[in-house]
């Protein structure tokens, strides 16, 4: 079982997933939002990779059963139901429902990898279950970082990291590419104060200056959302019990 990180979608093209196990991270603030509306009885996430296709989408979808969502620099879109901020997403708000999810990079990192032959969604919010999942699975992984507009971003990479820490726990003789190793370093530098790293890192300080200080205590979270949304046909559901058993999704 060997396991890779992707610091940018940008850096590999759509095919480059073919018949891959992905897992998307973006913890500031999109997988966080995803796993927050699953948690609380979204039908399911329908991930886009434009406000155009997002409104499109919406147009031929039914009155009151879909919910338009996401940000464009932080901030809601004018016209959309909901912004890309976890608190957002109550059971009153999105329970039954379906949510068509536009962000600047989660999103989109989830679309890009839609070639996979699985796609998860993670955080700091399910990073145990994911790992214990992962490790049953016993098949080679990318973690792709979603990062910052195709730019590194720490908060994802270490979030990356933890992840790999947590599998290893389970399963020491996992293969680490250089990139994995290097997730790892930088976990080992910030992870023990996930909180803190969050407030400082640029998107943090963005999220701060926008008024989400909120948002970042809740996706630094570790485990409070012990579930695993997956992509298919093109959209995010949770992961049964059942399919969890079976590793058939």
């Amino acid at each position: 079982m060997k396991v890779n990180i992707i610091f940018s979608p940008n850096n590999v093209d759509d095919l480059y997933f073919t018949g891959k196990i992905t897992v998307v991270i973006d913890v500031l603030r999109a997988t966080s939002v995803i796993l927050k509306a699953i948690s609380v009885g979204a039908k399911e996430v329908i991930p886009v990779s434009s406000i155009d296709f997002a409104m499109k989408i919406s147009v031929n979808s039914h009155g009151g059963q879909t919910l338009l969502c996401g940000e464009r620099n932080t901030k809601i879109i004018d016209g959309f139901d909901l912004g890309n901020s976890p608190l957002e997403y109550t059971e009153e708000t999105v329970n039954g429902k379906s949510v068509i999810l536009f962000t600047t990079n989660g999103s989109k990192a989830i679309v890009k990898a839609k070639y996979s032959e699985k796609v998860f969604v993670a955080s700091f919010n399910n990073l145990s279950k994911m790992a214990e999942y992962l490790v049953n699975l016993n098949k080679d992984v990318e973690i792709i970082a979603s990062g910052s507009s195709g730019i590194f971003c720490l908060e994802d990479s270490i979030c990356a990291g933890a992840l790999v820490k947590k599998m290893l726990e389970h399963k020491p003789e996992i293969e680490l590419t250089d990139a994995s190793n290097a997730s790892l370093v930088l976990n080992e530098k910030y992870g023990s104060d996930i909180f803190n790293m969050m407030n400082t890192c640029e998107h943090g300080v963005l999220l701060k200056e926008n008024g989400f200080e909120s948002d970042i205590e809740f996706c630094s979270t570790i485990d409070n959302l012990p579930i695993i949304p997956y992509f298919t046909g093109g959209e995010i559901k949770l992961l049964k019990q059942e399919e969890k058993t079976n590793n058939n999704v």
